[in-house]
């Protein structure tokens, strides 16, 4: 197994841009992961939930990691890779496939969705998984998606375990399970932060940086952001953080990513602003707030 992610800062969980015939614009993708990177970035996430990558299919899947693969590797840099659903096969299986990308140091992996198992059965799940994983694993526990709540006792047990790096964590909010977590973190296990717009107090008790859709749009004032709350500098995070919840709170209007996406495209940064269905392109109005938020910070 590989070695665990670097997993402080800021990790872009990139867009998938399409074209104007719904193919995916592959160097508007090659352009935007070195961009983030460029502006501070950590590291870059290839098929997260901005990647619609429930609507692309396994040739364009396998694409879009080639892609994000060779930019990491050029620019050395932490490539995360979505992986896995609510069947543990078929999850191992995923994983196991991420052996054809050496450039991939973990993948994000979602807590089991719909059919809702036990907390011990999450365990069991994750359990499996690590156990034969050829890179670290990130729960990513997001339980208004999922349905499966976790306490931080559950939370402590899976960061415990061997190939386990660390959570992204997208609770809806800061909890009480978040606050308990973070005052006792189990050895090299890393929070980061899932929602944009909690993501300031998240690091403020303890997270180590996000995995942040907004921060395609602000990527080197997040990156700021999470080297603020490292260094202690208060006064700068707090005004940091108060500022890019605005932005945040915006980007998140309507459905992610197509704020996000209406932006990059006002931009000129991708072809198109074109979602797959269900999705639906964001309102004028909502891409116009967060152009307003965006010229705000002067990003």
């Amino acid at each position: 197994m590989t070695q665990h992610p670097s997993l402080h800062g800021i990790h872009v969980p990139l867009v998938t841009p399409f074209t104007a015939d719904g193919r995916v614009a592959e160097d508007a993708l090659e352009a935007l992961a070195h961009a983030v990177l460029d502006e501070g970035a950590t590291g870059i996430v290839a098929l997260g939930t901005t990647a619609e990558t429930a609507t692309l299919d396994a040739e364009e899947k396998a694409a879009v990691v080639d892609i994000c693969a060779r930019v990491s590797r050029e620019r050395g840099a932490p490539l995360l890779v979505g992986a896995g659903s609510s069947d543990t096969r078929a999850s191992a299986a995923a994983l196991a496939g991420l052996a054809r990308w050496p450039e991939a140091q973990g993948a994000l992996v979602t807590v089991p969705s719909f059919t809702r198992p036990s907390e011990a059965g999450v365990l069991a799940h994750f359990t499996h998984l690590a156990a034969d994983s050829p890179v670290p694993l990130v729960v990513y526990h997001i339980p208004y998606r999922t349905g499966q709540a976790l306490g931080a006792d559950t939370l402590r047990a899976l960061g415990r375990l061997p190939g386990i790096a660390g959570v992204k964590y997208a609770t809806g909010g800061i909890d009480e399970a978040a606050v308990d977590l973070l005052g006792d973190l189990p050895p090299d296990f890393t929070v980061l932060a899932g929602d944009d717009l909690f993501a300031s107090p998240l690091m403020a008790l303890g997270a180590q940086g996000g995995i942040l859709a907004s921060a395609h749009l602000a990527t080197g004032r997040f990156a700021q952001l999470s080297a603020a709350w490292r260094a202690g500098d208060l006064a700068r995070a707090r005004d940091l953080g108060h500022a890019l919840a605005q932005l945040s709170a915006a980007a998140f209007a309507e459905p992610n990513p197509t704020v996000v996406k209406g932006v990059l495209h006002a931009q000129g940064r991708i072809p198109t602003p074109h979602v797959r269905l269900p999705l639906l392109p964001a309102g004028r109005a909502s891409v116009d707030e967060a152009l307003k938020r965006l010229a705000g910070l002067g990003a």
